[in-house]
């Protein structure tokens, strides 16, 4: 399912940044757009922002309770738009300013003058078992049943999955991973440009019908990107952001 929005000059693309107390480098990026040193004109969020956050699921709000009220303040003063991933779900019941889209509503088309933009976390077209996952833990009963096990057992299966990403890599190159891309999407999508994350791998393609872009992952290296003028050739620059800017 497509849903349609204006994609803006000057906009900021974000993915991947996994934010937890082991990985806080986001917060002071996030902090920088609130007090307006940063200025986008909106701000895109592409999914796999938290490392762990689970709506409904309260205790995966102990660390994020800041950056989750800063969103909501940044909100509303811009449009945000937040694409849920494959850590951070069910969000609609977490924040009230931000526009979120679940994966069943991905990918989102945004109009960027004359031209047309996908844009997914990068995880919508999974197998048909991701699929069935992805569908059954976003259920509201199961995570509300997550919930009470989770509790039951004093946070045993949060503090495993927690400590389980805290070791994970997630700035591998993908050998693989072009003719992957070639092969899973052909002409499925009529637009110019196809944008996701997930797979972290900041690399761009020309494909037979549009341009494909696979964004850093602002976890690796503070990677975030601007949209350029709707008359450049490249739709995004690529920035590198530190506490010193």
């Amino acid at each position: 399912m497509s849903h349609k929005l204006e994609l803006r000059e000057g906009a900021y693309i974000i993915s991947d940044a996994h934010y937890s107390p082991h990985r806080p480098q986001l917060l002071a990026f996030i902090k920088a757009i609130h007090s307006k040193k940063l200025q986008p004109t909106q701000l895109i969020l592409m999914g796999d922002i938290f490392d762990t956050l689970f709506g409904s699921i309260e205790y995966t709000y102990k660390d994020n309770q800041e950056m989750i009220a800063l969103l909501e303040a940044i909100a509303k003063d811009i449009e945000v738009i937040y694409l849920e991933g494959n850590h951070d779900f069910y969000l609609r019941v977490v924040f009230e300013h931000v526009k979120v889209f679940p994966l069943i509503m991905q990918p989102v088309l945004l109009e960027f003058g004359e031209k047309k933009v996908y844009i997914a976390h990068g995880d919508f077209d999974g197998k048909w078992d991701y699929k069935l996952y992805t569908a059954l833990i976003r259920k509201p009963f199961v995570l509300f049943l997550l919930k009470y096990i989770d509790i039951a057992l004093n946070h045993f299966i949060i503090n495993k999955i927690e400590r389980y990403l805290e070791k994970k890599d997630d700035c591998k190159e993908l050998s693989w991973f072009e003719d992957f891309i070639k092969n899973r999407f052909g002409n499925r999508f009529e637009c110019d440009y196809f944008v996701e994350g997930h797979f972290h791998q900041n690399r761009t393609f020309k494909l037979s019908s549009f341009t494909y872009i696979n964004l850093g992952a602002f976890a690796c290296n503070q990677r975030y990107f601007i949209v350029k003028s709707k008359h450049d050739k490249e739709l995004l620059e690529e920035h590198q952001f530190s506490k010193e800017m």
